[in-house]
């Protein structure tokens, strides 16, 4: 019996998978990584019985990053990241052990099917699970094939046993184009991003922005943005006159016709023509037509086009829009929502989809018309090779999806039946009046045939005023005519749809990442979301896009991405070789940021204008140890510290408050301690604002505070506050909080374990003894009397905090509240006094025990 193992894109789609092609046979197990599960069922494999194992990734296994030293910002000239320095292939999330999970489950299997998304990214992780799990597969007895590739765009029973039945290959030529674009984005945005921000973050403090960052299709998208924000700045508003007219068809009742000169920007010539049309009492008509005409059903649905009614009709961010479709997508909900594609293939089966929807009250009616009646064919629409058009596979409730989830649902559904509705009809009625030698219209329309504006009533014919019967020749009196003075308005700023207009139309981004590009300007605090999700630049992002206008258009200007976009298509379809375009593309742009780092000065005279420098920004806080001024400290993203004197910044812990710590100074540079805290419920350690910067032994990495460092004799250091090994993670150290009385704490120095004890304290000291069993630091304890919980009125006690069993009762272990993770230190080990050698403290607990609170929760982590 052959093994088989099958691999798709998410946990979730391959249990759907698995379901359908084993008709619910199947047994399922965690997987090593405890990310991924699998599921395992025998059954038929190109004529052979087999047995299949169907497991998952989570999105990409690998990501491009520079080697080792080439992620240092500080020791690497950015221009050596275009062609000097190498890069590699490592685990996306090494916390999941993707390589480890996919080399055991792939182990002596004979084939290997790939189920995963199909499109090039999807493509590009086929290769990436390749790479991991063919060294261990069993070898390929001659010819025999053994990789294959499922192509499918929903999560249909007919779709998945149809994509069982005809497997493929998989595309290495749209693989390499993600390759290429992978390594393009990582070196030229890498390059600029570090460039600009350092250079500017070094000068100004007020920008706000911890990353001043650029990227090939980022930087046009905000590009369009600011294009708009200028128009409206520069708009001047022009008065001009409109005249218009009123008659009376019957003696209540007045119609208001518009004038066919539309307006006029000259006031003597508009009351020129008020005063010749004044002297007239009757108008006359001179025509009257009527034509049928078409309001045309809408195209089959597409991400773009979803992107956009997401954004300007549901409210949803482009990127939320696109979490919600992938979530209905992998339940089973809708078809693949990433397609460029508006156009039915000729078996499409239309009416298997229409039929699921008939038992739904918002649509039943309609549904059941059409079906009885007959369904239109969906109009033409462009073909794009990738993917059938976003469409609902199964009915469902609001109470099954719930919020977003129906709200994008219900669009999708209407939108479909719409497509296979017909078009709508009405009579367009015009009548051409004469008043004087002056000519006015009005127009009027009646609905003949709704067709698909019932489904999707927003696109209805508006109800006009009902015109009155008449042929031309026939004479209305004028119930007045006037002078109406208006003026030009200035555009407003882009809205998300519209944005996602012109990148589409420029090529700039996919259709998978153009909600990314979006959301990374907003992120970077260049443009901010106002009412009506339109996208209103900052000041930064508005500085920073007439900069590249100033220095170099092209770095804004869609047009070099679009180009490049259209090389890396090419290279998708193997008509252009991957390694030529990479080195044309990164040669371009080599040359384009040499000549921009020359040119810095164009930009930072705009930054001078909108920015304060870093001298006049902040308030004084600690003093230095070089020259004993005060710093300031600049709160604003990054917050660091900043001498004006010996012009030094320092930077500081991110996602937390900074304050004087007691006024102490290190022994090493006399720099005054700060104190870094995440809150109340959170954790906080000192550090010095150099060693921060400037890690003062080997064994220390740049980011690492008091609670890190490996001083001897420093009262704040680990060597002095260190009580043991952390009971989650391996590399971390249970640290005191000297400053957390009286609500006592210790915290680990690398992950987000918290430790409260012996609240109500007087006083907790670390010990320079250690236990004997566990070799975590002793701890003495000093409580008040009136609030000391030892037994038999003690106040005082010392002992380990592990073992002894005075102290159990007094300790529990939670997790920090934490904004966000800060923590930048190495996991090289060290050993520091207070370190537990080859086993956990409190390994002698029995967590069996209730009693045992520490111990228990530490069986639970681990």
């Amino acid at each position: 019996m052959r093994t088989v193992l099958m691999v798709a894109e998410k946990p979730s789609l391959a249990q759907s998978i698995a379901k359908i092609l084993s008709r619910g046979n199947m047994s399922s197990r965690k997987g090593l990584n405890g990310a991924c599960s699998v599921h395992e069922y025998t059954g038929s494999f190109i004529g052979q019985s087999a047995h299949f194992k169907m497991t998952s990734v989570c999105g990409h296994v690998m990501t491009l990053d520079f080697i080792g030293k080439y992620n240092s910002w500080d020791k690497v000239d950015p221009a050596e990241l275009f062609s000097k320095a190498p890069t590699e292939k490592k685990e996306a999330n090494p916390k999941l052990t993707m390589v480890k999970f996919l080399q055991v489950e792939g182990r002596g299997c004979d084939c290997i099917v790939l189920w995963l998304d199909c499109d090039k990214e999807g493509e590009n992780i086929c290769f990436e699970v390749l790479d991991a799990v063919l060294p261990v597969m069993n070898k390929p007895r001659g010819t025999e094939r053994t990789i294959y590739r499922a192509k499918f765009s929903s999560i249909t029973d007919t779709d998945i046993c149809n994509a069982m039945n005809h497997l493929g290959e998989p595309n290495r030529n749209e693989a390499l184009s993600v390759d290429a674009r992978q390594e393009l984005d990582l070196r030229i945005g890498c390059a600029f991003t570090r460039f600009q921000t350092k250079y500017f973050q070094g000068k100004y403090g007020n920008l706000d922005s911890s990353l001043i960052s650029f990227g090939p299709c980022q930087t046009p998208t905000l590009g369009f943005c600011v294009e708009r924000h200028d128009k409206i700045q520069s708009f001047k508003p022009e008065t001009y006159w409109v005249l218009q007219a009123k008659v009376n068809p019957e003696k209540e009742s007045s119609l208001t016709l518009d004038w066919d000169r539309v307006r006029v920007f000259d006031r003597e010539v508009a009351q020129m023509f008020l005063n010749i049309t004044k002297m007239a009492k009757e108008a006359k008509v001179e025509s009257v037509s009527k034509k049928e005409k078409v309001k045309q059903r809408p195209l089959a649905l597409n991400t773009v086009e979803m992107l956009r009614v997401a954004s300007a009709a549901l409210g949803m961010g482009p990127q939320h829009a696109m979490q919600i479709a992938e979530r209905l997508y992998t339940q089973g909900y809708i078809s693949y929502p990433r397609t460029e594609t508006t156009h039915y293939p000729e078996n499409f089966d239309l009416k298997g989809c229409l039929r699921q929807q008939a038992n739904n009250p918002y649509w039943a009616e309609t549904v059941k018309t059409l079906l009885s009646e007959g369904i239109n064919r969906p109009r033409k629409g462009h073909d794009a090779g990738d993917h059938p058009p976003i469409t609902p596979m199964r009915a469902a409730t609001e109470a099954e999806l719930g919020g977003d989830g129906w709200r994008l649902y219900e669009y999708i559904t209407r939108h479909f039946i719409a497509t296979v509705s017909a078009d709508c009809k009405y009579l367009q009625t015009t009548i051409s009046f004469s008043i004087g030698p002056e000519r006015f219209t009005c127009i009027g329309k009646v609905v003949t045939s709704p067709g698909f504006t019932e489904i999707m009533p927003w696109h209805s014919i508006p109800l006009e005023e009902s015109l009155p019967h008449c042929e031309k020749g026939d004479l209305f009196p004028i119930g007045e005519i006037k002078l109406l003075e208006k003026q030009t308005s200035p555009p407003d700023y882009l809205t998300e749809a519209e944005l996602i207009t012109l990148m589409e139309k420029h090529g700039i981004g996919t259709d998978a990442s153009i909600p990314v590009h979006i959301n990374n300007i907003c992120q970077r605090n260049y443009v901010t979301v106002e009412s009506g999700r339109r996208l209103k630049p900052t000041n930064l992002g508005i500085v920073l896009v007439h900069g590249y206008y100033k220095i170099d258009a092209e770095l804004v200007l869609p047009t070099i991405r679009s180009a490049v976009e259209k090389q890396l298509n090419l290279i998708a379809l193997g008509k252009a070789n991957y390694h030529q375009v990479l080195e044309h593309t990164l040669d371009i742009f080599k040359r384009k940021f040499h000549y921009f780092v020359d040119s810095i000065a164009g930009m930072d005279e705009l930054m001078e204008v909108s920015f304060s420098p870093l001298a006049a920004t902040g308030k004084p806080l600690s003093r230095c140890g070089k020259c004993h001024r005060f710093m300031k400290y600049i709160q604003a993203k990054p917050s660091r510290l900043h001498c004006s004197h010996c012009d030094d910044t320092y930077s500081l812990p991110q996602n937390g408050t900074i304050k004087l710590y007691k006024e102490l100074r290190c022994p090493l540079d006399d720099f005054e301690l700060v104190l870094w805290s995440s809150g109340s419920r959170g954790k906080s350690y000192p550090l010095c604002p150099y060693c921060y910067n400037h890690p003062p032994f080997r064994d220390m990495k740049k980011g690492m505070g008091c609670n890190e460092c490996t001083h001897p004799t420093c009262q704040h250091s680990l060597s002095m506050l260190g009580i043991g090994q952390c009971v989650e993670c391996e590399n971390g150290v249970l640290v005191l909080d000297s400053t957390s009385g009286p609500k006592w704490k210790m915290a680990c120095n690398k992950c987000n374990v918290i430790v409260h004890f012996f609240e109500n304290a007087h006083k907790v000291r670390v010990s320079p003894e250690t236990c004997d069993l566990c070799d975590a630091a002793l701890v003495d304890v000093d409580f008040n009397k009136a609030k000391s919980p030892l037994p038999g009125d003690e106040t005082q006690h010392s002992g380990c905090i592990f073992c002894d069993p005075v102290f159990q009762d007094l300790v529990e272990l939670k997790h920090a509240a934490m904004r966000h993770p800060m923590h930048r230190g190495g996991q090289g080990k060290r050993q520091g006094r207070g370190r537990g050698k080859g086993r956990r403290p409190g390994g002698r607990l029995n967590p069996k025990k209730p009693k045992d609170k520490m111990a228990a929760l530490a069986a639970y982590f681990v």
